[in-house]
């Protein structure tokens, strides 16, 4: 699969964004051999695996210039370099714990020119500031999630939504989002063709604040 796969859901990317997904596969091809950050089958379906599922938040939720998105546990990058490549005017903090996968970040960030991303290699905890939005590509279970995120998330929104968490995940979630009445899921097949997506959603919480 190609970064037409990409093209194909989001037909209106610019030059530059088209260029930009196109150089990932080199980009992460290269890396890969160096730093294993996606297995050897996943590689060979970056763009579907990796690349268009990221993009499934896009679909849920856009951005707006001057919002700050923080990717928790980004590991190889997703979902947010494909998400920064959407939304050029938006910033992105992407975030993990492990050194060699923020460093294939940086390299993959650094080939892009992407100027609206930052990589922090800590655990989330520990990262300073606060954020419209939360996203992440099911890291750990939503309630661990929620209380590595807590204090991280702005009050204020400037979107139609209210400011939270948009979360990657995929198979039954019933049990583990139960406490949660102001969850929101979106099955990314109401977006998407293939068949990877078929169990795949976005699971939206808004964040609640006291006062």
């Amino acid at each position: 699969m190609t970064a037409e796969l990409v093209f194909k859901y989001f037909p209106n990317l610019s030059d530059l964004q088209q260029k930009r997904f196109i150089l990932l596969e080199e980009l992460y091809k290269d890396w890969n051999q160096k730093i294993n950050v996606v297995s050897r089958k996943d590689i060979d379906e970056l763009y579907l695996r990796h690349v268009l599922h990221s993009t499934g938040i896009a679909k849920v939720q856009q951005f707006k210039e001057g919002s700050s998105i923080m990717d928790v546990g980004t590991g190889g990058g997703f979902p947010g370099i494909p998400l920064a490549i959407l939304f050029p005017e938006v910033q992105f903090t992407l975030v993990d714990s492990i050194g060699k996968k923020i460093k294939v970040v940086n390299e993959v960030v650094d080939g892009l020119k992407l100027d609206n991303v930052t990589t922090v290699n800590s655990r989330v905890e520990e990262v300073k500031g606060q954020y419209d939005f939360i996203v992440s590509r099911a890291v750990a279970a939503m309630p661990t999630f929620v209380y590595w995120i807590k204090g991280k998330i702005k009050k204020e929104s400037q979107h139609e939504r209210r400011n939270g968490i948009l979360y990657l995940k995929g198979g039954d979630l019933s049990e583990e989002l139960k406490e949660y009445k102001a969850i929101e899921m979106y099955d990314l097949t109401s977006y998407f063709d293939e068949a990877f997506f078929e169990t795949k959603k976005v699971v939206y919480l808004p964040m609640k604040f006291k006062g």
